[in-house]
């Protein structure tokens, strides 16, 4: 029999790489897609930016100077 590498191991007759460990495991697409949705939920309860933004005035000053006799 040969010498089996390092990393590696013997099954029925055929060489094998040893199993990773679980904490070398990548995010899932499921995964991915939850942490958007939830970032996406956030956005959608709480919003991203404060209430800061230039509003219209509520009480506009008409520009006309005369008023119109109906």
């Amino acid at each position: 029999m040969t010498k089996v590498p390092d990393g590696f191991h013997r099954v029925r007759g055929h060489i094998r790489r040893n199993p990773k460990s679980r904490g070398a495991k990548r995010m899932s697409g499921w995964m991915i897609a939850g942490l958007l949705a939830g970032v996406w939920l956030w956005g959608q309860v709480f919003g991203f930016s404060e209430s800061n933004a230039t509003t219209p005035p509520t009480d506009p000053k008409p520009t006309a100077g005369a008023t119109a006799d109906r």
